[in-house]
């Protein structure tokens, strides 16, 4: 069979890959991910930006300050 190669190194591969995402992230590491370019809310025009498109393309209610509903009868 020649397709068995092939299914091994795409097993090993996959394997390889979901094994190599998860990492512990050592206490020395933290001062660098608390740092200030990886908030989530470091340029808050983009944040509005980011939600008004969410809400609107979802048309839900709720989430951060956000109300009303999807089918415009409030």
């Amino acid at each position: 069979m020649k397709s068995s190669p092939t299914l091994l190194r795409t097993v090993l591969v996959l394997a390889a890959l979901g094994t190599s995402g998860c990492t512990a992230v050592q206490p020395w590491e933290r001062a660098t991910l608390s740092s200030y370019p990886m908030r989530p809310d470091r340029d808050p025009l983009a944040q509005a930006m980011s939600e008004h498109i969410y809400y609107s393309r979802e048309a839900s209610t709720g989430g951060r300050s956000v109300g009303g509903s999807g089918c415009g009868c409030n």
